[in-house]
């Protein structure tokens, strides 16, 4: 399997790349939008990468505070952000157990992608690593604010399959109070080769499911949403 850790310290164009395929359809945005109108309000989104929530978001927002451990990838998504002529912005290197915003200071925090590594990257500890960065979304959100987590439910299945890494994280979700969905963010790529290449990229060798359509070679995706009023 690739190293993520090293994806995201020096491959932010390649990964770009690859999630710039990713729900050609359009279907993701609806759903966040249906749990929150984010037209408006401060936003904190953890874990930004390289702007790709960032750089929809961001027209919407009052505010809009994005962080991310990797400079890399930050750097990578302010140079996308700044091609919006926005100045509603700010980006900062933070991880999502000690975030820079004072108390009750976010109407929205939003994770795409990231905040599942609270819990992973603390090993047998990944319990109290989650309390903690779950606390912190807490302190940060104002009353009634709205903490919003967008996680893989397997890439290359037609339905949602939770990936074996993710089903213990998940399932504390769901224990805390959390509400879920999900939705097909199908990938649609110019061919095979493109769909070979960049899928082998971040997910590895094995065989990924595929098939050709009038608007390219998809491959498909199941994405969940988890939510819950805090602050």
């Amino acid at each position: 399997m690739p190293d993520l850790k090293e994806i995201y310290q020096s491959a932010a164009e390649r990964y770009q790349a690859l999630v710039d395929r990713e729900d050609y359809e359009g279907n993701l945005l609806p759903v966040i939008l249906s749990i929150d109108p984010l037209a408006g309000k401060d936003i904190l989104e953890l874990g930004a990468g390289t702007g790709r929530i960032s750089c929809v978001i961001a027209p919407m927002a009052n505010r809009l505070v994005a962080t991310d451990i990797s400079h890399h990838m930050l750097a990578y998504g302010r140079r996308r952000l700044e091609t919006l002529s926005l100045a509603n912005w700010h980006l900062g290197l933070a991880s999502h157990r000690a975030l820079p915003l004072a108390d009750r200071t976010a109407d929205v925090i939003l994770a795409g992608w990231s905040f599942c590594y609270a819990a992973l990257d603390a090993g047998k500890d990944w319990q109290p690593a989650l309390e903690e960065a779950l606390a912190e979304a807490n302190r940060v959100l104002r009353p009634d604010g709205v903490l919003i987590l967008i996680e893989s439910l397997g890439t290359g299945f037609e339905l949602p399959s939770r990936p074996d890494v993710l089903v213990d994280y998940l399932a504390y979700l769901e224990a805390h109070a959390f509400e879920s969905t999900w939705v097909r963010t199908d990938y649609c790529f110019a061919s095979k080769t493109e769909a070979k290449d960049l899928t082998s990229f971040f997910f590895g060798e094995a065989h990924m499911p595929m098939w050709e359509t009038e608007a390219g070679v998809i491959v498909p995706e199941c994405t969940g949403l988890w939510w819950k009023s805090m602050g």
